[in-house]
């Protein structure tokens, strides 16, 4: 997440300080106030003087607060206490509990995105999934907070989780066992002798630099040097636009990596490559980025970037479609406002917001007997209420590419399972790397 210069955020936390949080403060500033603050502050003194109860001055003002948050998109929130603590623990900790991201959803708990290897993720629970009940008690209409807290337990112990997936006639159960979730933004492993797989998780911080090592530490192990890469960014829900500059960089040796466009000419940013990195430390290896629906923002970023350069083949499904910056904006020591500020810009100027990235070859992850149903009931930014509309006009519907004729996309879960193949998309673009660079690890000497 960029922050904003200093002087920016100083200005903003003078404008809240002057905000009035009492009656009396308010009461000096009305003479002066345009007719919609008086409406506002009208609707206050009818609050406090006639509920049936009485309201505390901050409940009412955190109320005014959420309510103007939540009018101007999804991803603009306040951030305090537990909040700040989540964001804190998300970019640099780990936590127990079941692993997954989720957001309220007219005060119902979806599921974004289970973590890899996550307890979420082995328990069979799955993006788009809706969270009922925790060890029967129904979660409904809480804060985001208080849902995670509920979920949070320690390592070890169970809760049962009630399911409401889209397209089952009826809920089911599962019982999932909570862990320490670590928080691993880059993991990696060597496919055969030849082929280097980077999964980037999550862009917290210094994950260029851990990328970087990756790649290193994959062309030592491999005996006769890497024939190809496979970079993995599917369900990763973005972060650091920042890191996402630097990771592309790794590959590009010149040009525009992404462009950040506010409300006016001086709040507009450019990053080129060479800014971080010199040259591409990948030395020209074919590079194939893996996305899906889950797939948001920095990632986006970043398959953009490598997309629109050449640099890269994008397999997958179209990724989410959240083609805005959040910038955190601090109010006090323990709040902040983390505000919708730009829209982010492809090298050749494409707004990925609503519409997302579209993959040079659609390929369905056919290991998923329910990947059919998931694809069309998949959540996307454009089916988030409030959300920011693409200013082209990029239509939801005939995004996608229609896959290459190929045989193998005619394979149930079932004859793919048989085959040893539990990840059709890494193996399909695994395969397509040794295709494309006349390797065959069969006839490879040992």
């Amino acid at each position: 997440m960029k922050f904003a210069p200093a002087i920016r955020a100083a200005a903003l936390c003078t404008a809240v300080a002057l905000m009035p949080v009492t009656t009396a403060a308010i009461a000096q500033v009305e003479g002066r106030a345009s007719p919609e603050f008086a409406r506002l502050f009208a609707t206050y003194q009818r609050i406090k003087a006639s509920y049936v109860e009485p309201v505390e001055d901050e409940v009412l003002i955190r109320g005014a607060i959420d309510g103007m948050l939540a009018s101007l998109d999804p991803h603009s929130a306040y951030i305090d206490g537990a909040a700040m603590e989540r964001l804190t623990t998300m970019i640099d900790g780990n936590y127990q509990g079941l692993g997954i991201t989720i957001q309220m959803e007219d005060g119902a708990v979806k599921v974004i995105s289970p973590f890899r290897g996550s307890p979420a993720e082995r328990a069979g629970i799955a993006a788009g999934d809706y969270i009922t009940h925790i060890d029967g008690e129904l979660i409904y209409g809480l804060e985001v907070d208080e849902a995670v807290a509920q979920m949070r337990g320690p390592a070890g112990s169970d809760v049962e989780v009630t399911i409401f997936r889209p397209g089952r006639a009826d809920s089911f159960e599962v019982t999932v066992t909570r862990g320490v979730i670590e928080l691993e933004p880059v993991t990696w492993e060597l496919i055969g002798d030849d082929i280097g797989h980077i999964s980037v998780n999550e862009f917290s911080a210094d994950v260029g630099a851990d990328v970087r090592g990756a790649l290193e530490s994959l062309q030592r192990q491999a005996p006769g040097g890497l024939a190809g890469l496979v970079l993995d960014m599917r369900r990763n829900p973005g972060g650091s636009l920042d890191e996402a500059v630097a990771l592309s960089d790794l590959f590009l040796t010149d040009g525009q990596i992404v462009s950040q466009r506010g409300r006016t000419r001086r709040d507009s940013v450019f990053y080129e490559a060479e800014t971080v990195y010199r040259g591409d430390v990948a030395e020209g290896l074919p590079i194939i980025v893996l996305i899906d629906e889950g797939s948001a923002s920095a990632s986006e970023i970043v398959a953009g970037a490598l997309q629109d350069h050449r640099r890269a083949l994008v397999m997958g499904e179209r990724s989410f479609g959240k083609g805005s910056v959040q910038t955190l904006l601090p109010l006090t020591r323990d709040t902040a406002l983390k505000l919708t500020t730009a829209r982010y810009y492809t090298p050749s100027g494409r707004s990925v917001q609503e519409g997302g990235i579209e993959p040079d070859i659609r390929v369905p992850q056919l290991s998923d007997p329910d990947a059919e149903r998931r694809q069309r009931l998949a959540l996307r930014e454009s089916d988030l209420r409030g959300h920011l509309i693409n200013e082209i006009g990029v239509e939801d519907e005939g995004l996608e590419r229609d896959r290459i004729d190929d045989p193998r996309f005619q394979l149930t879960a079932e004859e793919l399972e048989a085959q040893g193949v539990d990840d059709f998309q890494l193996d399909y673009a695994v395969r397509t790397l040794r295709r494309t660079t006349g390797i065959s690890l069969a006839s490879r000497e040992r």
